[in-house]
């Protein structure tokens, strides 16, 4: 008999976990709280999905050539109706940068370097209505999860045993009535808004949280190109993405004509973190950041939304399995943010939940021992989740002691050791030879596109050597490819400040 599967959340992760489990053979049932997509295409579901779970729906979203080569090798023909409703394959071909060109030959392991360019809107509505044709699977929407049903047992050595059993629902368009859905399985797919963690610490479960604040908030507005209007090249001088230290800004180019553009700020930049929240004002910082002008420009695009923001952002990880005395929690996992949560900033985590549902249904259809499947997860997690993660916090890191140094005036790269200065000079060297070397820019959007381990690429002997010849050139010249041409901190809140 097939198990039962009970999987909470239909977003992006959620709905890749349905389906993974559903072609193992597992009969699936995705719970949502919000409403399914509306009918039409997806430019409709864009302006008009109602998407209350999923605080992040319309801010921009990278979808790497980790995600990609899932999506390429598992459902070409879902690819196939994503490239017909209007997003995009940007290959590595197509990502090198224009002074490079010259330097471009094929090499093996290029054609997993492709992103998919499009609003989630698109890929989350197309991706909906691919899973709700696949057999062993139904999604129940706008049906709300209030509680995990839990057993307990005890050994008589004392060993605690945590067995999940099912869900509690209730029907808030009836009364709140309850109800109670069994179920073999239950993984929480419900992203940022999990309440599992909560509930089943109240249980008995030993469950350990790390949670970092990133000290970051970011503002999207969404633009569509006028009409006969091509997108920029991308030009390596004055990039389209880019960090000057007191803010962060990038260019998300999406599907059907539309693209986003998203200013971060520290949460203690007050004037700047005001000005964004209106739309002239956005606009005014985008016109004084030279890679963004001519995204932006009058005659080139005009503004679909006005600027809107998210905060409160954390990296997340929490293990179900801390140690060896914690009681045994079986037959639950969790996946995506839910157990991994990642700056949204860098764009992984549509990637890493792709990875991680794959992986639940590969250990599931293995494995068959309830505890050993919980532990082949937590390992495979370990392996494959962690190094994503850890990369991820250290950028947070990094980006929170630059954002102060500059606000504080201070340098923020004079070496305080001779340790300190040749970690600073090793990277000043990676930049430049990634700006000059193709195959060092080659390896850099390995790590950037998940496809290798962060920083792998360093393991490559050509990539070291050069990087290492870098350096003799000394730290003044490299640390020349890495500077960002934009407006100075103290200018730019003048400018917002002027025009209030």
């Amino acid at each position: 008999m097939n198990q039962s599967i009970a999987v909470v959340g239909a977003g992006i992760c959620g709905l890749f976990t349905g389906l993974s489990l559903a072609r193992k053979g597992f009969d699936v049932t995705l719970f949502e709280r919000d409403t399914p997509p509306p009918e039409g295409n997806a430019e409709e579901a864009f302006f008009s999905w109602q998407r209350r779970g999923a605080a992040q729906f319309r801010h921009p979203h990278a979808f790497l050539g980790l995600m990609c080569s899932v999506l390429g090798e598992n459902y070409p023909d879902l690819l196939d109706e994503l490239l017909a409703a209007g997003a995009r394959k940007m290959t590595f071909a197509d990502m090198v940068p224009k002074h490079l060109a010259r330097q471009y030959q094929p090499e093996p392991g290029d054609e997993k370097l492709w992103m998919l360019l499009c609003r989630r809107a698109t890929i989350e509505t197309v991706l909906r209505r691919y899973v709700e044709r696949e057999a062993n699977l139904k999604i129940r929407s706008q049906t709300f999860v209030t509680d995990v049903l839990v057993t307990q047992t005890q050994t008589d050595t004392g060993e605690k045993t945590l067995s999940v059993t099912g869900l509690e629902l209730t029907d808030r368009q009836n009364g709140n009535a309850k109800s109670i859905h069994s179920a073999d399985i239950v993984v929480n797919a419900s992203g940022r808004a999990d309440k599992f963690y909560t509930w089943l610490k109240a249980k008995g479960a030993q469950i350990t949280e790390q949670r970092d604040d990133a000290e970051i908030v970011y503002y999207t507005r969404h633009y569509a190109l006028r009409d006969g209007v091509e997108e920029p090249e991308r030009d390596s001088d004055n990039p389209s993405a880019g960090d000057l230290g007191y803010l962060k800004y990038g260019v998300f180019p999406g599907d059907n004509g539309h693209f986003a553009i998203i200013l971060c700020l520290p949460n203690n930049e007050n004037e700047l973190r005001e000005a964004v929240k209106g739309g002239d004002k956005f606009d005014q910082i985008c016109m004084n950041i030279p890679g963004l002008v001519p995204w932006i420009s009058s005659d080139k695009a005009i503004p679909t939304t006005n600027p809107f923001g998210i905060g409160e952002i954390h990296a997340v990880w929490r293990d179900y399995i801390p140690c060896d005395t914690a009681p045994k929690l079986l037959n639950y996992f969790a996946v995506g943010d839910a157990a991994a949560r990642t700056n949204p900033l860098y764009g992984r985590g549509c990637s890493t939940g792709t990875l991680h549902a794959h992986l639940l249904s590969e250990v599931l259809s293995n494995e068959s021992d309830p505890w050993q499947r919980a532990l082949t997860f937590r390992r495979k997690t370990e392996e494959e989740i962690r190094p994503i993660f850890n990369a991820s916090l250290k950028e947070d890191k990094n980006g929170i002691k630059k954002a102060e140094a500059v606000r504080c005036g201070h340098a923020v790269d004079k070496a305080n050791s001779i340790k300190h200065w040749f970690g600073l000079a090793f990277g000043d060297a990676l930049v430049a030879a990634a700006k000059y070397q193709l195959h060092v820019h080659r390896g850099i959007m390995r790590t950037v596109n998940l496809v290798e381990k962060p920083g792998a690429f360093l393991k490559d002997k050509k990539i070291r050597n050069t990087v290492l010849r870098y350096m003799l050139f000394g730290r003044k010249r490299n640390a020349a490819a890495r500077v960002q041409h934009g407006t100075s901190r103290d200018e730019m809140i003048q400018i917002v400040c002027d025009s209030s």
